[in-house]
């Protein structure tokens, strides 16, 4: 029990070993360590050979103005549709804690800034 909880060289971890073996291809990729997640690099390697080839003529063609605002916002519209839009509770909640945090440090700045027009009028004198 104590040594399967071991860390360190000494910590003889077969499950990474094993997860190694599952995944097929020990041979081919031996030198590609597997890491403590238990993902090997492989993936990154063959993500990064995909990306080696060379581009297509569609890849390359310059898009006009109006296909590249066509594109923005399409994209922005795909962009919104995976936010997590907060329920009208949460959004009163939000606005009181923002509203009421403000408040708070508008009460803070404005006695600081009382504090420190009585301590300049008290040092240099009250001119009137």
């Amino acid at each position: 029990m104590a040594d399967n909880k071991r860390r360190g060289e000494d910590a003889d971890d077969e499950r990474l070993n094993d997860e190694f073996d599952a995944a097929g291809d020990d041979d081919a990729d031996a030198e590609e360590p597997v890491s403590r997640g238990g993902t090997a690099t492989r993936s990154r390697a063959k993500a990064e050979s995909a990306d080696s080839r060379p581009k297509t003529r569609s890849d390359t063609d310059k898009v006009g103005l109006f296909g590249r605002i066509v594109r923005f916002v399409r994209e922005v519209v795909a962009e919104l549709r995976k936010v997590i839009w907060p329920t009208r509770k949460e959004l009163l909640t939000y606005t009181a804690v923002v509203i009421t945090f403000v408040a708070v440090m508008l009460a803070i700045v404005a006695g600081l800034d009382f504090v420190f027009a009585k301590g300049v009028l008290w040092v240099f004198g009250n001119p009137s």
